[in-house]
């Protein structure tokens, strides 16, 4: 393990030997296991070294030193990458999980933060100035990758999307001597990347080293969750949940996740009480005899409440992402059913978050490549298995389990395939035929014009990204 500087490879074209600063992991040091280990444990790739950065400049020098090296190179932050794109093998992987700054204007309602930060950290330090962002549910995961590619979760009615609520970023691109640089970008600074990062900048365009948020007063909040035992009351919970939760109070996000065994409400109100949500909720937890749990105070605490530890989630996984704009018919509320009631293992779930709101028309200045603002709601057949082990990179799933849950997941999504429209680039779908119109939509011609202006010779490939226009002939 270096810390400092390593002259790792060998430089293509340069007099002298460009330098990885921060900290270089590598096969054989003792924190290796650890280093390259993922979330998903699915898909765990062997680099051939990690550089954690501690600053914007080991960014740079590890930009730099990949493209005067011909190294391959990918960037990582909070490792939820689900499909393992954030590593690959036989490559560098870029670490910004150590860039956590935290500099908040309650003035101008604006907070800066590293892109380091996990979106329980970023809850947290907004919260203790009684601030809040949008972020995704899982604290865990980190908060530029989520905003990168939109970012939705409890609070997006109320606020939007993450993205939307993304003013600036401070991001290391590719210069054309062959090396790079750091470029502040903002509606008055480069204005078509900021287009492209909100939506589509997980890694495709630069690293991102720091990102500048509105965040917004919130007083207090509250929590509903509602538990209904079994599957007897999925259709009428679903087919209420779709036609209310979408279109009520703005201030009212919610999400519907069907297991195996229950069906679960999760729904957070901002600058309400309990009272007030178990009122906006009525039609919903006057179905069946649901256990009805409510909570009120700070957002952060709330967020916090509701975390599982690491430990005590799956090993593995698999996801499918679906965007739903019309209500989903009968037929298509019978297959989350009949699905569900067959999931391989009580870890695999259908989830939906709502949409609406203040989403339509939270659009930022400038725009947003984000293209999925008019759904209903996003939905995910999801399959988690295997259990993590005592030891980095160790978990327990046979052969014969993860076949079942792949073919299961495939064949979930397969047959809800009719009655959706899009895909989010988060949890991507690798095998989906064009998938690049189902992230995007009809911003992906643009996508390609801002690629080949920033990035044309393609350095930050990835799977995840479109590529720069080619030339004719």
């Amino acid at each position: 393990m270096t810390a400092g500087g390593s002259t790792l490879g060998r430089p293509t074209g340069a007099a002298s030997p460009p330098r990885l600063t921060g900290e270089v992991v590598r096969p054989g040091d003792e924190a290796w296991g650890r280093a390259r280990t993922p979330w998903n444990l699915l898909v765990t790739r062997r680099p051939a070294a990690v550089v954690f950065a501690g600053s914007t400049a080991d960014v740079v020098h590890a930009v730099d030193w990949a493209r005067r090296t011909g190294t391959a190179f990918r960037i990582r932050s909070g490792r939820h990458s689900l499909e393992g794109w954030s590593s690959l093998d036989g490559g560098l992987v870029i670490d910004v999980s150590r860039l956590k700054s935290v500099d908040i204007d309650p003035v101008a309602g604006t907070a800066t933060l590293g892109a380091g930060l996990t979106q329980l950290e970023a809850v947290a330090a907004l919260g203790a100035h009684g601030l809040a962002a949008p972020t995704g549910t899982e604290g865990s995961v980190g908060l530029a990758g989520a905003t990168l590619g939109g970012g939705f979760g409890l609070l997006t009615r109320a606020f939007g999307m993450a993205c939307d609520n993304l003013l600036a970023v401070e991001i290391v691109v590719a210069d054309d001597r062959g090396g790079a640089r750091t470029v502040h970008v903002d509606e008055s600074h480069s204005p078509d990347l900021l287009w492209a990062l909100r939506g589509a900048g997980n890694g495709s365009l630069g690293v991102v080293t720091a990102l500048t948020y509105r965040v917004h007063p919130v007083s207090q909040a509250a929590t509903l969750v509602a538990r209904w035992p079994g599957l007897a009351h999925l259709s009428e919970v679903l087919e209420v949940w779709q036609g209310s939760a979408p279109a009520g109070d703005p201030r009212l996000t919610s999400q519907l996740e069907v297991r195996r065994d229950e069906v679960v409400l999760i729904a957070a109100l901002v600058d309400g009480t309990a009272a007030e949500a178990i009122g906006l909720l009525a039609d919903l937890v006057a179905l069946g005899d649901p256990e009805v749990t409510t909570t009120q105070g700070s957002w952060a605490d709330l967020y916090a409440d509701l975390q599982i530890p690491l430990d005590a989630e799956p090993a593995n996984w698999k996801f499918a992402s679906q965007i739903v704009r019309t209500p989903l018919p009968p037929t298509a509320i019978a297959v989350v059913g009949e699905f569900m009631a067959a999931a391989p293992t009580a870890a695999c779930n259908w989830f939906a978050n709502a949409f609406g709101g203040a989403l339509p028309t939270a659009e930022p200045s400038g725009g947003a490549a984000f293209a999925h603002r008019d759904a209903l709601f996003y939905a995910e057949p999801g399959a988690g298995w295997g259990r993590r082990g005592p030891g980095a990179g160790d978990c327990d799933a046979d052969a014969r389990e993860t076949t079942a849950c792949l073919t299961w997941v495939a064949e979930f999504s397969a047959a809800l395939a009719p009655y959706v429209d899009g895909a989010y680039i988060n949890v991507p779908n690798p095998e989906m035929a064009d998938a690049e119109r189902a992230y995007w939509g009809a911003n992906v011609d643009r996508l390609r014009r801002v690629k080949t202006c920033w990035d044309p010779h393609d350095v930050f490939s990835s799977p995840q990204a479109v590529g720069p226009l080619r030339p004719e002939g």
